[in-house]
């Protein structure tokens, strides 16, 4: 199966947080809270959305960072996806 986001909504699939810093040290328990951070697997269409012209600005592949309490959780095929908006998107992370 496949979700396609309509509208201004945007399909993102959350990034593992890692678990140890570069140097080697192996983070505590406490460290578990959600990333934000998120891959985008699929952007909808944009266009007109509440009566406001809406330019997708998020592509496939990019990695953001979206609002902390966001969008709504999905699990499709055993795997977990959260659909936003594209307002709830705060920064694309470039390398």
């Amino acid at each position: 199966m496949k979700l396609v986001p309509l509208g201004d909504r945007v399909v993102l699939k959350q990034l593992v947080a890692e678990e140890t810093t570069k140097s080697g040290i192996v983070l505590p328990g406490q460290s578990k809270e959600k990333p934000q951070q998120a891959e985008v697997i699929a952007v909808g269409p944009g266009g007109v959305v509440d009566g406001k012209e809406i330019k997708m600005e998020v592509k496939v592949g990019d990695q953001v960072i979206y609002s902390k309490y966001a969008g709504t959780e999905v699990k499709l095929d055993e795997e977990e996806f959260i659909v936003v908006r594209q307002s709830d998107i705060v920064a694309i992370v470039e390398a």
